[in-house]
């Protein structure tokens, strides 16, 4: 039985789906992930705390709040970081762009970012029944930031790309560093001119969603105020922890509407940490720099089949009930090599796989990935014949959700998201050394594994999801 796709919806009314802004998410996917429950955050001063040129890290913050919503409850959610800073691209929190300036103490950017706004979708409070679901959106910004002695100003203008809300926002902010041996300390206050558009799609009621307890209520334009205390703490060698505590006071237009509880303050709290590569030797948009090119071919998992199991080799069955294939092609750059003088390496990767969706629960379909990976290559055989285990570590956007993953959703009743937690464990040789090729030496032959997740339902980011999809791939990659 071919069971089906389901969307998370909130009773009552049909879903009203957003314009579609595929060519955005083609383009920096990892900015695009699914709707979050909780209030926008603006996330600009951990991102300056992560910005430092020419460093890539791994790593993740939790944010906890009391959610905007009414009898909402507290809300935890998972953030992962994939962090980049070149001299031209860079990702950080929850943005993605290129650097359009950048020269003494002035930057300016254009970016993506992903609007941390909407209804919670995992557990529906009363006052949010029978409302349309409102969808956290993807905004088109820039940002400009100048940095002097006495402290950092910034502005940044968003507008909603995603046709989730059609709105616009206003930021202007203002921070102060101060930085010890080990440790980075930084008041901020921002305010945020938000337009009427945005303010009345996650706040407002709509008239065909009131009740006689739920009036109609369009908050309008407002302005919203944020101060905060962030800083960074450095231990071990290349480890970060991360932290911050933040306070934000809505509008009163926003406070004053049915489904928003009326406290004045709003209280954050941040907890993270950061695997910093440092300066890498080769960065990723230098000249000169090899790439790497990685062509693979791999087949769905059988049920039951889970990463784990295919990684010991306790199941490496494939899916023929529902049958269903991946073609991709990954470019890579090397990062770091020889991390601390081991036999360790750190490549970046980012490319597409075209899914063949063999079965009729799912239309074909493209995905995007991009990831950071280790390499392990520190065997007592290795000089003979070059053996590598790596795993990568990222995240993937796919236009249409793989049918493993709606099916396994399907069943949990839960929902589904195209944006997902990424990772890549890998085994390969040398086929250079394998057939004493010396043109060779630099090009691979290995098995590994294609695999979304979200993280045990932990990130709301990323939809919520308890699950992922599983493909066995083998792959050639070599260096150009």
């Amino acid at each position: 039985m071919t069971p089906p796709t389901r969307q998370r919806t909130l009773p009552a009314h049909p879903v009203r789906k957003p314009a579609p802004g595929s060519l955005l998410a083609l383009a920096l996917a990892a900015v695009l992930a699914s709707p979050a429950a909780r209030a926008q955050v603006d996330t600009d001063a951990i991102a300056d705390l992560l910005d430092e040129p020419g460093s890539a890290g791994l790593g993740f913050i939790y944010h906890l709040e009391e959610s905007p919503y009414l009898d909402a409850g507290a809300r935890m959610d998972l953030l992962p970081l994939y962090l980049y800073e070149g001299e031209r691209m860079f990702v950080n929190a929850d943005r993605a762009g290129i650097k359009l300036v950048d020269d003494d103490g002035q930057r300016l950017d254009l970016f993506l970012s992903r609007r941390l706004e909407g209804f919670p979708l995992d557990d529906v409070p009363d006052v949010l029944e029978g409302m349309t679901p409102r969808e956290a959106g993807g905004d088109l910004g820039v940002r400009y930031r100048y940095d002097a002695p006495w402290g950092t100003l910034r502005g940044t203008v968003l507008h909603d790309v995603t046709g989730a809300s059609g709105g616009d926002e206003l930021r202007l902010g203002y921070s102060h560093t101060w930085r010890g041996e080990r440790w980075v300390l930084r008041p901020d206050a921002t305010v945020s001119f938000r337009s009427a558009d945005l303010n009345n799609y996650y706040y407002g009621v709509e008239p065909d969603e009131a009740t006689p307890e739920r009036p109609a209520y369009a908050p309008g334009s407002g302005i919203d105020f944020t101060v905060g205390l962030y800083g960074t703490w450095s231990f071990l060698e290349n480890w970060r922890l991360l932290g911050g505590v933040a306070v934000t006071v809505h509008d009163s237009v926003v406070r004053d509407s049915p489904i928003i509880r009326d406290d004045t303050l709003h209280p954050s709290l941040f907890v993270g940490t950061v695997y910093d590569f440092g300066t890498p030797i080769a960065r990723w948009d230098d000249d000169g720099v090899p790439t790497l090119l990685k062509v693979f071919y791999g087949r769905a998992s059988g049920e039951g089949c889970h990463m784990a199991k295919i990684m010991t080799l306790s199941c490496t069955s494939l899916d023929h009930e529902n049958p269903s294939s991946v073609t991709g092609v990954h470019w890579g750059k090397p990062f770091v090599e020889r991390v601390n003088g081991w036999p360790v390496d750190f490549h970046g990767y980012l490319g597409f796989l075209y899914r063949n969706e063999m079965n009729d629960i799912q239309p074909d379909g493209w995905q995007f990935d991009a990831y950071m990976k280790g390499f392990f290559y520190g065997f007592p055989w290795s000089h003979r014949v070059n053996t590598r285990i790596g795993m990568g570590f990222g995240i993937s956007y796919a236009n249409h959700v793989p049918s493993p993953e709606v099916i396994s959703q399907d069943r949990r009743e839960r929902p589904t998201s195209k944006l997902l937690n990424y990772l890549d464990p890998s085994i390969d040789i040398s086929l250079g050394d394998l057939f004493r090729s010396e043109r060779l030496k630099q090009t691979y032959f290995g098995l590994g594994i294609s695999h979304r997740s979200g993280i045990f339902a932990s990130s709301r980011l990323l939809g919520s999801v308890n699950g992922g999809s599983n493909y066995i791939i083998a792959y050639v990659e070599t260096s150009l």
